[in-house]
């Protein structure tokens, strides 16, 4: 039986980043290190990627790379938006320029999500490293400026904090530097992934050691609830959006239909930038996971193919992919 094609696309258009980041794989992968070739998605690849999926509604251009390097992320944007379809991007604000700031209003990006690990430079910086908090200041104000000199309302931003022990203290004040900064959203959410599958690749096991230190699961409860109450109390006051994680992982009964489990391999289509189908953006790397190649197959090909199916199948059932069971999503703890 195939499954129909989705609404839901996620484009990986770069699989190289300007900085690292203590909590992200990104400085154990080879792509576009020194004397390598740059890790981009051709755009005459994105385009054929994208034209076949007829029933898209929404893409995501981000992935582990930083999207603004592309030097063709916004022909990707103005080529998505042109058919309809409402395209968001994720990124560390560390690129961004007077001229990209404004072609981020000008091209038809719906939402941009900021990434922004802490409220202070000791904090942020100690996450983000080589990143400069006064600096991705700058160049968010940058964008903000840009949407408000063009009469722009697109594109939303939102910042996007992932919380852990180090971190979870500078909630309430991150909630108030957003609403200073004229950003009314702030999206916290729980590291997304423990690494925990016994396939994982030796070069990732620093990234499972790190989940075991920072993860909120074990940290206090009491201290956690109290932080998150603070921030709560803050957004409301600044009539400000917060979604904050859920902390307490649930288990799914027995019979519980894949797709209340998660409905991922269903709903969206996640594409690395040398085209690998994976199962959603939490995988992250296709060394851990990938279904075939979209890119020299095509994409209703690999969608529909049987390592896609097997786990589709497996997901249905009550002992899942081993990788999805390391997942903050498929546990309700993202």
């Amino acid at each position: 039986m195939t499954t129909p094609l989705p609404g839901f696309v996620q484009i990986e258009p770069v699989g190289q980043c300007n900085l690292r980041c203590r909590m992200c794989p990104i400085q154990f992968r080879g792509e576009g290190a020194p004397g390598q070739p740059r890790a981009y998605m051709e755009f005459d690849t994105f385009r054929r990627l994208i034209d076949q999926f007829p029933a898209a509604t929404e893409l995501q251009l981000q992935g582990l790379g930083e999207p603004l390097l592309h030097p063709r992320f916004f022909d990707m944007v103005r080529h998505a938006a042109e058919r309809g379809i409402r395209v968001s991007t994720n990124t560390n604000m560390t690129v961004m320029t007077e001229e990209g700031a404004e072609e981020c209003a000008r091209s038809g990006l719906h939402t941009l999500h900021f990434s922004l690990d802490g409220a202070t430079a000791e904090t942020y910086q100690a996450i983000r490293l080589r990143a400069r908090f006064e600096r991705v200041l700058r160049n968010l104000r940058r964008l903000v400026a840009a949407r408000r000199r063009l009469d722009s309302a697109t594109p939303h931003i939102v910042i996007v904090a992932v919380v852990m022990q180090r971190n979870l203290h500078e909630l309430p004040e991150l909630v108030r530097l957003a609403h200073a900064e004229g950003v009314r959203e702030v999206s916290v959410q729980h590291l997304c992934h423990d690494f925990g599958e016994s396939s994982l690749p030796e070069r990732y096991r620093p990234m499972r050691e790190f989940v075991d230190a920072e993860t909120l699961l074990n940290d206090d409860p009491q201290r956690v609830a109290r932080h998150f109450a603070d921030a709560r109390a803050v957004a409301e006051n600044l009539g400000m959006r917060l979604r904050l994680p859920n902390t307490n992982p649930h288990k799914h009964p027995p019979g519980t239909p894949g797709r209340q489990r998660c409905d991922w391999p269903w709903r969206g289509a996640y594409i690395s930038y040398d085209g690998k189908a994976m199962p959603c953006c939490m995988v992250a790397t296709p060394d851990r996971i990938h279904f075939g190649d979209m890119a020299q197959d095509g994409v209703a090909t690999v969608w529909n193919n049987a390592s896609y199916r097997r786990f589709r199948e497996q997901l249905e059932g009550d002992e899942p992919p081993e990788v999805c069971r390391s997942c903050a999503v498929y546990s309700g703890t993202f």
